[in-house]
């Protein structure tokens, strides 16, 4: 007589889905955090207005500043504001940047600047590529 052999095999795809959402998730973050410190290392200071908006912030979601005012306020220009909501329901995106009317005009200005640099938040990311790959795969190592 013949032994029966039972096999049950589990369906543990779901789960794992999951933890590569999380851990994606949390890689960006940490990405977001690393490009915003090297944005606001360079950004052109006048009254620390647009340095203090910088934020990061999934595509889906809000970012971790929600409000921000000016070290110095000077008359006639605004001293302070806020994130304005999400921007477009993306889950696998990073947000880095400000919502200051003028941001666009800093970035692209190309003269110099007393404090910071024109391109602040392009080179934020594109001169500190292997230090981001570096965070990404730490975060993503234990999935």
């Amino acid at each position: 007589m013949r032994d029966r052999i039972s096999i049950r095999i589990n369906n543990h795809t779901g789960e794992v889905m999951e933890a590569v959402r999380q851990k994606t998730a949390l890689a960006l973050s940490l990405m977001g955090e690393v490009v915003e410190g090297y944005a606001k290392d360079d950004c052109p200071v006048d009254t620390g207005l647009l340095r203090n908006s910088l934020t990061h912030g999934p595509g889906k979601g809000a970012p971790k500043i929600t409000s921000y005012h000016a070290d110095t306020p000077k008359p006639g220009r605004p001293s302070s504001g806020s994130y304005p909501g999400s921007l477009n329901g993306k889950v696998d995106c990073e947000y880095v940047g400000s919502n200051v009317e003028y941001a666009q005009y800093v970035e692209f200005m190309d003269r110099s600047h007393v404090v910071g640099k024109a391109h602040f938040l392009r080179d934020a990311g594109q001169n500190h590529v292997d230090e981001l790959r570096d965070v990404a795969a730490a975060a993503l190592s234990s999935i």
